[in-house]
């Protein structure tokens, strides 16, 4: 089996893959301050709960937008899955030509939701990552990965106003019935869903326009699925779409003969 990990600034997406099927995925809140035996033991806890053998795990490959998780998690996957992990970074084979100014600077995470997007739904194609930032990736009908666009999340844009603000709350994410408000959660619940769908539309608009073709939208991320079913434009979602972009970026980069 091979173990993917795609590490972001809120939570760490983690899955389990026999051959080409996902067949567990968890997700833990990041932070910093964890040692390596603390994620190690939330591995083995889950591992374990799940009936799966450590032995059963042939491999690992991990992208990080927290750059001091990934020593932490190389360690994981060394002391506790007998593993070195594959780490997405410039250089790795991904099968794109990446057609932005500084490829370095272009987040991992990003690269696996495009190599997966393309390879499952075509091309042009559009991934939306609800996740910290709401980032949407554009490839060409030639299979180019263009660049995008990032916009904050929308986590936290409602918790800003609940934070930067006296009286204002924090609010659950639930789509109002309508778009005037009649007390503040509504109002807020109006200003930040109905706002987010407008964003959405408006980029997908112009991006759609650039690209001079309809692409496939597709989205991933927490959010996903809620504004997959608002969101006529969006064509598929796909939560887990970046840790299947992991497992086809391992599969180009470790040959057969050195997988156990």
């Amino acid at each position: 089996m091979l173990f993917t990990i795609d590490i972001g600034n809120t939570s760490i997406n983690m899955g389990l893959f026999e051959g080409e099927r996902l067949v567990n995925a968890w997700r833990l809140m990041s932070g910093i301050d964890r040692s390596s035996d603390e994620y190690g033991s939330l591995v083995y806890s889950l591992l374990q709960h799940n009936g799966v053998p450590m032995s059963s795990i042939h491999g690992a490959v991990l992208c990080s937008v927290v750059p001091p998780l990934i020593p932490v998690f190389e360690d994981v996957c060394s002391k506790y899955l007998a593993t070195q992990p594959v780490v997405v970074a410039p250089g790795i084979k991904t099968g794109l030509r990446l057609l932005v100014d500084n490829p370095r600077e272009l987040g991992p995470d990003r690269v696996a939701n495009v190599v997966a997007g393309t390879r499952l739904y075509g091309k042009p194609l559009v991934v939306i990552d609800f996740g910290t930032a709401t980032t949407f990736d554009v490839v060409s009908a030639e299979g180019d990965f263009l660049g995008g666009a990032i916009a904050p999340g929308i986590t936290i844009a409602s918790e800003a106003l609940f934070s930067r603000t006296a009286v204002l709350p924090r609010i659950e994410l639930l789509r109002p019935r309508q778009a005037i408000g009649r007390g503040t959660v509504s109002a807020m619940q109006s200003g930040i869903i109905f706002g987010y769908i407008g964003l959405i539309e408006k980029i997908l608009k112009e991006i759609t326009a650039e690209l001079q073709a309809k692409p496939v939208v597709v989205a991933t991320g927490g959010y996903a699925d809620k504004f997959a079913e608002q969101v006529p434009e969006i064509d598929v979602s796909n939560p887990d779409l970046s840790l299947t972009g992991l497992r086809m970026i391992y599969d180009m980069n470790v040959p057969d003969h050195e997988r156990e």
